[in-house]
Parts: structure tokens; sequence; C-alpha cells
């Protein structure tokens, strides 16, 4: 990735010289099929660039963004420039500025494999060819010539030529018909955007299934908005595509952001497309968002999945006025977009559709992928400081998006929720089209709050880490609380001790065998090391005290000694959802952090799973049993450890509800687990057809779930696989054999699976993450053992020769977490010794996974305690 970083420094110094008037991108992809190019030559497309710019000091020197196999011609003001003078490879050098400017630049592109650009997918099933883009954080300039920075907006005009039989979408509404270039081939050209940033430009290219329908608003001053919508996706998912229920999500969310927004929706038509081999989960492309097309779903799924795609849905629209709308200017602020997309994406679900738990969703799964991060020693405020796209890239992480969230709903706590509302539309009335940073947003809250919002800021947003609060509580004789106080705790290393605006319940059982309620509810401000909440003195004697009832805050919630018996023995018996998420994050956090010995979680999970009612907590649950058992449990106790949770899974398998999410959820779980004999026959007797369990349809996508657990296990070999992959000869069918083929015990399986992503570029992004999924197997710690110290002889040449994505798909996926011994930690330690000079962010990916090996050991350690006590 040498020459292909733009810093901070350089995008200021450009921004302060250069104003974009107009893009105009013209790109021909009829390359897109037939043969492609000799040897290993990319297969590359024309794309033509032209760019209306003006210059603050002429005569000045500035240079233009392109990542490009060659550049065909460069003309400037007329004058042409020698492609081989001016061109490096990743930027193309411009000397002599007028005060105004004409800028033309004519490449050769190469079509992306990796998820990044201009991606080119060819389906399995039938040949067809799709092509979507992707360019966050700064990969348009893979596909054409531009400023690659967020600040240097403009308005953009499109043409694509291509195959006459493909939808062509771009941002735009299509300009009128297609017009014919030859009898195969068209070109669509599309009307210009808003003044946009370069990295939410997009085409969509290919003979996608398209859905249509529109949405219609009479607006305040009586004017209708219409807005065209359209749903996409590859011709083979068409079956399965529920476009009813994505255009019943998207217009509840255009009915809730047009009630609260007080702007209209600015950018003309709204299409969502559900595309192949996507890296991330969407992208809030205006008018033309883009989705990966697992949210199509093949066969049957639990409620809570549907609840998470609407809930992209959701965060992807909020964007159109959080980020589309109104941007930062540069990726120290990615928090103003992408926080309040998270935020907003929750808060629409909730209250405009029928996902009306939405809250116990964020509190249990969002705030768990937070908490994790705010842990690493790569942990940063929520405004992070980006030197470069580098940089900018990792910043896509559980604090940008779960702990900004996460404070935002802290925000609407403190100030309000009209104040916090009736900020965000001065917000998008002032900065419309245009670039802010923090103090932007902090104006508006405090003029429409009145309060102190650069406090708030302070504590919230400028500050790392996250706190701990434990309930402390005396009684008298009586039983009744006469203090009850909170203390609130914070690391050595992030000593900030923030205030914080939350509910305390007090819960009990009325008798034995009772639910266990909430009876009493105080809202406080917590602030400092020591916090009394005097509306609950005199209060009956509670057995659970639960801190950040109702989830208002962001913290890790303790336990007195009296409430953690109680969760021992009752967590089941807490029959509010929210309530119960909370408890089962907090007990997953004191797990994480060695003060809960893992035997004791697995037991809970074991006794009072069975009985969650919210399927997404359930899964969770579940998955983090499967975590709990791979890293934190001694590993004297793994093997017996796993056959308890296959036993209680098929328990609950069997006791579930015929045909509902719940038994879904356990027949996955059991068939993560199952390694006795019996549990593999049980499994084979599924697929075949021999056993059954009443209610449970083993469709493809659960045949393939049992497939990869039998290969795992050794169980089924290369035939049994391929004859699956006969059955499911698609996309899906074929991700799911590549990472089935790679989790099989074999020693020559390692090695091969090892090569296809670490000494050869063949693979695309999506088989590259299969096989990499496929090859790292809790049960076969041995088996990948000599693959250790090879991961630290080749991740800085990975990080040289590939592309960041797949590069950071290596080294996260293949680090040797499984190995997880002293020696692995020491090993880790001498890299990062020995490399201090590697690039940062590869120095950053292996620092996270250090901190997760070590903090696996600790709660070893914890458990292994436990089991000697």
């Amino acid at each position: 990735m040498p020459g292909e970083n733009l810093t901070r420094e350089e995008a200021r110094v450009r921004a302060r010289l250069l104003t974009v008037d107009a893009y105009d991108v013209a790109l021909d992809l009829r390359s897109a099929t037939g043969a492609g190019g000799p040897g290993d030559e990319p297969r590359t497309f024309r794309s033509v660039a032209t760019i209306r710019f003006r210059c603050a000091e002429p005569g000045a020197a500035s240079f233009v963004d392109l990542v490009a196999p060659a550049v065909t011609a460069v003309t400037l003001n007329g004058r042409e420039l020698d492609p081989k003078e001016v061109f490096d490879g990743a930027r193309v050098a411009l000397t002599d500025l007028a005060a105004e400017n004409v800028l033309v630049v004519d490449a050769l592109c190469a079509y992306s494999r990796t998820g990044e650009g201009l991606h080119r997918f060819v389906d399995p099933e039938d040949g067809e060819v799709y092509l979507y883009t992707q360019y966050e954080p700064a990969d348009a300039r893979r596909v054409f010539a531009n400023f690659e920075q967020p600040d240097l907006k403009a308005p953009f005009t499109f043409s694509v030529t291509a195959p006459a039989g493909w939808t062509v979408l771009s941002n735009g509404a299509q300009d009128g018909e297609a017009e014919p270039v030859d009898d195969s081939s068209a070109t669509w050209r599309f009307v210009p955007t808003q003044p946009i940033s370069t990295y939410i430009t997009a085409v969509v290219a290919g003979p996608y299934h398209v859905v249509r329908d529109h949405y219609s608003r009479t607006l305040a001053d009586g004017t209708v908005l219409d807005i065209p919508l359209g749903a996409l996706c590859r011709k083979g998912l068409a079956p399965h595509f529920d476009a009813d229920e994505i255009f019943t999500v998207t217009k509840q969310g255009l009915d809730f952001f047009h009630d609260h927004f007080d702007y209209p929706y600015p950018f003309g038509k709204y299409d969502q497309a559900f595309v192949p081999e996507y890296n991330i989960g969407a992208m809030e492309n205006p008018g033309c968002v883009t989705f990966r097309e697992e949210f199509v779903f093949r066969g049957k799924v639990t409620q809570s999945a549907y609840e998470r795609r609407a809930n992209v849905i959701l965060h992807e629209m909020a964007h159109m006025w959080f980020g589309d709308l109104v941007t930062m200017e540069w990726w120290d602020d990615l928090w103003l977009k992408e926080s309040f997309a998270d935020f907003m994406g929750s808060f629409s679900l909730v209250e405009a559709t029928r996902y009306t738990s939405g809250w116990v969703t964020f509190a249990n799964q969002r705030k768990a992928w937070a908490y994790r991060a705010d842990q690493l020693p790569s942990t940063h405020p929520i405004t992070a400081d980006i030197h470069d796209l580098e940089d900018a890239k990792l910043n896509f992480d559980g604090i940008t998006y779960a702990k900004g969230a996460s404070a935002l709903k802290q925000l609407v706590a403190y100030v309000g929720r009209d104040a916090f509302l009736e900020g965000a539309r001065r917000y998008f009335k002032r900065h419309a089209y245009g670039n802010t940073r923090l103090t932007d947003l902090l104006q508006v809250l405090e003029e429409t709050s009145g309060r102190d919002m650069a406090a708030w800021s302070r504590s919230w947003l400028e500050t790392a880490g996250v706190n701990a609060l434990t309930p402390l509580a005396t009684y008298d004789s009586a039983g009744r609380i006469t203090e009850l106080a909170i203390l609130q705790e914070a690391t050595d290393t992030h000593p900030e001790l923030r205030p914080h605006r939350l509910a305390v319940g007090l819960y009990r059982r009325e008798a034995p065998g009772a639910p266990l309620l909430r009876y009493a509810r105080a809202e406080v401000d917590v602030t400092g090391p020591r916090t009394v909440v005097a509306e609950l003195a005199g209060a009956e004697r509670p057995e659970l005290i639960l801190v950040n009832d109702e989830d208002l805050t962001y913290c890790k919630i303790r336990f007195d000694e009296g409430s953690l018996a109680t969760l021992r023995e009752h967590l089941g018996d807490l029959t509010d959802p929210l309530a119960r998420a909370l408890c089962w994050s907090a007990l997953w956090n004191l797990t994480r952090d060695g003060l809960l010995p893992t035997r004791d979680y697995l037991d809970l999970v074991q006794r009072f799973a069975g009985a969650e009612t919210d399927i997404g907590v359930l899964q969770m649950v579940q998955s983090r049993a499967s975590e709990a058992l791979a890293h934190y449990a001694v590993p004297a106790r793994r093997e017996s450890a796993g056959r308890e949770l296959a036993g209680s899974a098929l328990r609950e398998l069997r006791l579930a509800e015929p045909g509902s999410g719940h038994q879904l959820a356990w027949a996955r779980f059991f068939a993560a687990h199952a390694s006795e004999d019996g549990d593999l026959r049980m499994l084979r007797g599924l697929l075949e057809g021999t056993a059954k369990i009443d209610g449970l349809d083993v469709d493809q996508e659960l045949r393939w779930t049992f497939q990869a657990a039998l290969a795992s296990r050794g169980a089924v070999g290369e035939s049994a696989l391929t004859t699956e992959l006969a059955r499911d000869n698609t996309a899906s069918g074929k991700r799911h054999q590549v990472r089935a083929l790679a989790s099989r015990p074999e020693a020559e399986v390692k090695e091969a699976a090892w090569r296809a992503v670490v000494d050869s570029d063949t693979l695309s992004n999506a088989l590259a993450e299969a096989t990499i999924a496929g090859f790292d197997q809790p049960g076969q710690r041995e088996l990948l053992a000599p693959f250790a110290p090879r991961y630290f002889e080749v991740i800085e040449r990975v990080w040289r020769e590939r592309s960041i994505e797949i590069a950071m798909a290596v080294v996260r996926g293949l680090f040797p977490a499984l190995q997880d011994h002293p020696g692995t930690l020491a090993a880790t330690d001498t890299w990062l010794a020995d490399h201090a000079d590697a690039p940062p962010a590869l120095r950053r990916l292996v620092l996270e996974a250090r901190d997760d090996l070590a903090r696996a050991l600790r709660a070893q350690e914890c458990d292994a305690n436990a089991v000697t006590a």
C-alpha cells in the first residue's frame, strides 16, 4: 500500500487551496463481460474524469488522487501533460494552476476482487457479471480521478456505458432513456447530484432483479414530496427477496425522519441494492444505498435477523442527513455521522417499526462491541485523532459507532429529547451540503438545551475508557435502606470519571417462585467517585440493585454481593426483557474481566438461557458461551464443558416450540458444540432425514451449518461437501463449501488454506474471509500450532503487498489466539518490540490481538482458581 496514503495535513492544505465546482465522470464497463486480459494483468475499464475547480493561489501546485494500472491522457486547462511524468500510481501531480481550472484524466482502472473500488463478481450459478462500488474511506480514486477527501464536495454527473440488457444505477436519477452504442451496449446518463463527497458516490451495474415502489408525503408548505423507491438483488436471489418488507421499513423510516428532522429528503430517488461479496454491512451512498446480500435471507432466520436488517436500513437512511447532507470535515469527526446513524437507527426502529425491542438489542449487542473496543490499548476518544487514511480505515470501530451512539443516548437523557431533536434540525438547516466539526454541533445543542455542552463534550467525546458503576447499600435492623451509594471507578490509563444521568432500579420477589419485579426506581446524576441516591433511602431491602436500569448511560454495571447471589439463582425470574439483557451483559463483562469464573457463566447459560424470551438476547448469550468456552475456560475443562453445552443445547432444542426462532437458534448452537459420536449421528440423521425434531425445517442454510460442524470434526470429507455444493451451486453455497473445506482437521488442509490466503491473492474477498473462518477452529489447537511463528514472519509482507481490506482480514483472522499460552504472548511482544517502525495501523491490529490474548489468559486463571477452590 505504499504511496496510497493521504495525511490530514495534506488534506487541509489542499482544502485551503482548492474549491471543486463539478465532476463529470464517464465509465465504460463493457469489459466486465467476456474474456479478460492476457496473463496476470488485471481486467480494466476506461474512466474519464473531468473536474472543474478553482485555485485560491494561481500558479500553485497540488495533486489529484487516482489508483489505476495506467493513465492514457491528462489535460489541464487544454495543456496535455505526460502521464509518465505526472502519474506515480496513486497521484497525478498538477502544477501552475490557474484561478479556474478544467482537468481531464483518461485512465484504465482495475476491477476489484477485494470489495474496494469497483467490485466485479461472476455468479457461479449462471455466469452473470455483477458490479458495484464501495469507496469509504478513500477508494473512489480506484474508479475515477478525484480529490479524495470529504471536505471537497461537489456535484457529480455520471455516465456509464455497459451491456444493453443491464440495470445501471448511480446516485442521481437516470436522465432519459439509455442511448444505444451498438447492438450489445448502451450508455446511461444520470442527472447531476447535489454537492456530495467522493466517498459516497456510487455505481451499481449488472442484470439485477429490480422491484419498484414510491413514497409520497405532503410537506408543511403544501408541496408533495415523491420519492421513487427501488430494491435490487442478484437474479439468483430473487425467489428469496422480500422487497415488500424492505419497502415497509423504508417508508416507516422516511416518515420518522421527516417528522423529526423537518428537512425533506434531499437526494431525489432512493434505491437500495443488495450486492455480493460486500465487505461491510451497508453504505449510505445518497440515492443508491448498498447492502451486503446476506440480508436477503435464503433460509429460515430468527426475528432478530429481520430486526437487524431493519436497523441497518434505518441506520443508512439516517446518514442521508447525518453524513451526506452534512459531512464531517475530516475523519477525526467520523462520529458526526456514524455515532448519530447508529443511535438514530435504534431510535427510529423502536418508535417507527414493529421491532419495538430495539433498545434491548442495543444494550445487549451494540454496547458489547463498544465495551470491548474501549478496553483495548487502541481505544480512543469518540472524537479521534486521525492522522491519515490508514488510521481512518481502522476507526470504523466500536468506539465510533456503538460508544458514540451510547453517548448520544446519554445526551438525550442529559439535555432532553426535544432539545436534542431541535438541535439536529438547526444543524441540518445551518450546514446543508457543507462540512462540519465537533464545535458546530455543540453550538446548536447548547442553543437548544441551555446546557454547557463544552463540559459534556470534554467528559464524553474527548476522553477514552469506560467507567464501572457499583451499588453500595447499608440497611437498618428492619431491613430498610439507610443509604444507597453508587461508586464510580475508572482505569489508571483512562481516569476520567464522567457525569452520568441514569436510573437505579430495586427488584425483589413477592414470594418464592414469583417473578423478580422492580418495586422502586430513582433517576439521578452520578458524578465523581461516590454519589448517594437519596430518593431510595427508606426503601425495603431489594434482592437486586440494578444500576443503569433502562440503559440510559454508557458504563459497565457491577453488582453488590447480594445482587450477584440473586442472579446466580433467579436470573430467569427477572421478567423485564431490557433489565434481563442488562444483567446478561454485566455478567459477560465480569467474565471477560476475570472477575466471574467462566464455569459460573457457562452454568448460568445452561440454567437460564432456555427461558430467555428475547431471541436476540438468546443468540448473543449463545455466542458468548461459545467464546467463553474457546478462550476463557481453563484448558483442562474445555472438553467436558463443551459436552455439557452440547447436552443442554440438545435438551433445549427438543423443548423449544416447534418451528420457532428459538428452536432454530438452539439447533445452530447444538451443531456448534456437537462432538460426541451420538451428537454427530444426530446431525447426520437430520441431514439425511433419518432423524427428526418436530417443527425443525432443515433448509439449505441449516444443512450447511450441520455440514460445517461435521467437517470440522472430521466426520465428513471433501466428497460430501462437493455433493452438498451440487445441491446448492450458488455463490452462497460456494462460500459455505470453502469454509467447511478449510475447517477439516487435517494438516494438509490447513497448509493449503494458509497458502491460499497468505501466499496468493487469487481468492476474492468473500472466499478469503470464508477460508480464514474455516482455518481457525477451537478444537484444532495442536494442528494449528505450527502456524503461530509463521504468522509473525509474514504479516509485514502481507500488509505491504495486499489491499488494506484483505490485509486487515489476514492480520486479524490468522492471529494465533487459540495458542493461548504465555509463549504466544511473548512472541507477540517480541514482534512488537522488533517492529517499532511497522505501519501504525498494522501495529494497532497486533496490539489489539495481544490484548485479547492477555485477557483470555487472565480469565483462564480466574477459572482455574475457581476449580481449585
